[in-house]
């Protein structure tokens, strides 16, 4: 009666963890499908940054053309290209 007591407790542990492997491979699974999908929106999200920044870098290039900044110098500045009297030219002197 002992032996089949124990090997009654024997098949009971075993059944016992079979179960909980199977739910713990569940858990597992669903948790793996989760963090893919967590993974998919990040890189989806990390296309659409990329995208505005490339515009914005478009816009700052254009915002920073030569011909616009002189143009705003000129009207909102009054700023002139100077005449030749006007001009002084420094020189450093030479490093001994």
């Amino acid at each position: 009666m002992k032996k089949e007591a124990t090997e009654l407790a024997g098949v009971l542990a075993l059944s016992a963890a079979v179960v909980a492997s199977g739910i713990w491979i569940v858990y597992v699974e669903h948790r793996s499908r989760q963090l893919f999908i967590a993974a998919e929106e990040q890189s989806r999200e990390l296309d659409r940054l990329e995208i505005d920044w490339g515009r914005l870098q478009i816009e700052q290039s254009t915002w920073a053309t030569p011909s616009r900044i002189e143009t705003l110098a000129r009207q909102r500045l009054q700023l002139t290209v100077p005449s030749g009297e006007a001009l002084e030219v420094v020189v450093q002197p030479a490093k001994p």
